[in-house]
């Protein structure tokens, strides 16, 4: 992952407040890291229901291609700041 500056002015005034614009994106972080969590948990639950058969080199490959596939994507925090920074999350104030 690459480090890359971003412009706290910009940020803050999506929001009005830099504090703000961070716990947005971290829950929206959340938000996907947790539905990509129960997608991955998901599909490997397929694998679960095998015995012995699980030791077929072709279960395996899969197994860690889904694996593979999951890890290549970008961080969740990544994608956060990305949605925020496009506008294509909607935020509320409580009040």
């Amino acid at each position: 992952m690459a480090i890359e500056t971003l412009d706290i002015d910009e940020l803050a005034s999506r929001t009005g407040n830099i504090y703000e614009a961070v716990a947005i994106m971290a829950k929206r972080a959340r938000q996907i890291s947790s539905d990509e969590r129960s997608e991955l948990d998901e599909k490997l639950q397929y694998f679960e229901g095998f015995g012995p058969e699980m030791e077929d080199a072709r279960m395996q490959e899969e197994q860690e291609e889904i694996s593979i596939e999951y890890e290549l994507k970008p961080e969740p925090t990544e994608m956060a700041i990305e949605d925020f920074l496009d506008d294509k999350l909607y935020f509320r104030k409580p009040e």
